[in-house]
């Protein structure tokens, strides 16, 4: 992978072992003139980026004002979710526009998905390694 950055994965519960190491990656999200230091869970069976409540709070969203509504599905279903289009920036990268799905669960971590953060960005996953690589989408495979 070309200008490709490599991150550990994260424990969850010692308690676990080496079963509950997660790929988190840690981000900046920027909205206006506000931003968040953050970590999102890479997840390649989440059809959506998913942002907590609260994370769209502190970068200033105010629910009311986002109409543009959206289903989300298992254990988040139960959940109303709106459309909110913000900046990312993971790492030495260019900032790439990224769409969530802000939900008012509480109770859920930020989570990068398929639409839009797989289509922004290339993952190699080297789990037994409790390692991955991220670089920006490539124009052409090698």
């Amino acid at each position: 992978m070309r200008n490709a950055q490599r991150y550990s994965f994260i424990p969850i519960d010692v308690a676990l072992g080496e079963a509950s190491f997660r790929p988190y990656l840690p981000l900046t999200l920027i909205y206006q003139q506000n931003s968040v230091i953050t970590s999102g869970l890479l997840d390649t069976g989440a059809s959506v980026n998913v942002l907590p409540y609260s994370v769209g709070v502190e970068l200033g969203y105010v629910w009311e004002q986002h109409t543009t509504a959206l289903s989300l599905t298992g254990n988040l279903a139960q959940y109303e979710a709106r459309v909110v289009v913000l900046q990312g920036v993971v790492g030495q990268f260019e900032p790439v526009q990224l769409v969530f799905a802000w939900t008012q669960a509480t109770n859920v971590p930020l989570i990068l998905g398929q639409v839009n953060f797989f289509m922004e960005f290339d993952v190699c996953f080297y789990r037994s390694h409790l390692q991955f690589e991220i670089s920006p989408k490539s124009l052409a495979l090698e």
